[in-house]
């Protein structure tokens, strides 16, 4: 791999049924072949995908039945997106989740796909790294960067905005080599990002939640900053300080 400014990427967005990759289904795909100074390639189709869209998932994509009747089936569209990713890097904010979506639907119909095999960075862990957005939603990171906006929340208009927040987060790598070797490393996380905690740092977080959190099943930065302030704290005394309702005192 080359420089960054001369790579060819695609960045990627899946809409879905739901949050398992494994048993939710894909209901419209977008995806961008470009470099930093062109789009190269489009790709963008609703799926029918032959079951119910839950109500709490058309909340946010806007994504109707009515809208998907008619539309092809993925094993009809599949096979062109996978030759249009083949051999590239692929792009995308919690790009593991899409990429998971990919892999489980070419599985069930029987495509031959590597996806899962070919390198990807995930801007959502580039934001992280870069540390200067309160919050590294995507829109947030369109905001923050000052991209216009791309209207509602739809496959192809979060890649457009990805595609520009990836340009800004890729400023201080002069190789598409050196972004996925950082990214092989945990990233320290600095503030909680969800729960009944999020927004506090992690010193600030009691000791109970943070035992409790260590064992759900978190991505590995959030895991890794936990367990970072668990030896924090267990180096400096903490554990028996948090433990006490009057170590304040």
């Amino acid at each position: 791999m080359g420089q960054i400014n001369q790579e060819i990427f695609v960045c990627l967005d899946c809409e879905s049924t739901g949050l398992d990759p494994k048993n939710d289904r894909i209901v419209e795909i977008a995806a961008v072949r470009f470099t930093f100074s062109k789009i190269l390639q489009k790709f963008e189709s609703l799926i029918d995908p032959e079951c119910e869209i839950p109500q709490i998932s058309q909340d946010i994509h806007k994504i109707t039945k009515e809208m998907i009747q008619g539309k092809p089936k993925i094993k009809e569209v599949l096979p062109e997106l996978l030759k249009m990713i083949d051999g590239h890097v692929i792009v995308g904010h919690g790009i593991g989740f899409d990429i998971a979506l990919i892999a489980a639907e070419a599985k069930r119909n029987q495509i031959p796909a590597n996806i899962e095999k070919q390198p990807f960075i995930d801007t959502l862990r580039l934001a992280r790294l870069y540390g200067e957005s309160p919050i590294n939603s995507l829109q947030q990171l369109r905001q923050h960067f000052n991209i216009e906006p791309e209207g509602a929340h739809r496959a192809m208009s979060d890649v457009i905005v990805n595609i520009e927040v990836f340009k800004y987060l890729s400023k201080p790598y002069q190789t598409t080599n050196q972004i996925l070797q950082v990214l092989q490393k945990p990233i320290k996380l600095r503030a909680m990002p969800l729960g009944k905690h999020k927004g506090r740092k992690f010193d600030e977080i009691p000791i109970e939640y943070l035992l409790w959190a260590e064992r759900k099943d978190f991505d590995q930065d959030l895991l890794y900053s936990i367990r970072s302030e668990l030896k924090n704290r267990k180096r400096g005394g903490g554990f028996e300080q948090s433990a006490s309702p009057f170590s304040e005192l």
